[in-house]
């Protein structure tokens, strides 16, 4: 693999103004970040982004386009990506060797 994949995900404390003072966390990111710590030797051809949860998203619009916000995203160092939870953990099984989720 040319390269390492970049892992974008949600800073994990933000507000939504729409939810006057209170704090979020997104939890599809949480979950692969739980995943990447819990494996760290198999994550070491991935690179970790994280960005803020208001959008735009400069970071992941330079990566994936303006229309590809949604996150996390795993994108691939020799193109392409994954922007859905099932297939992007699949993408982690598959290309980094982690475990797959139970069904």
């Amino acid at each position: 693999m040319a390269g390492k994949d970049i892992l974008f995900v949600l800073d994990t404390d933000w507000a939504d103004p729409a939810f006057e003072g209170r704090r979020f966390y997104c939890k599809d990111c949480v979950t692969v970040e739980g995943l990447i710590a819990l494996f760290p030797q198999r994550a070491s051809n991935i690179e970790v982004v994280r960005v803020p949860w208001p959008r735009p998203r400069g970071p992941v619009i330079d990566a994936l386009g303006e229309e590809n916000q949604n996150l996390p995203a795993l994108a691939f160092a020799e193109g392409g990506f994954v922007n859905e939870i099932e297939a992007l953990l699949a993408a982690l099984h598959t290309r980094h060797g982690f475990p797959e989720r139970h069904p």
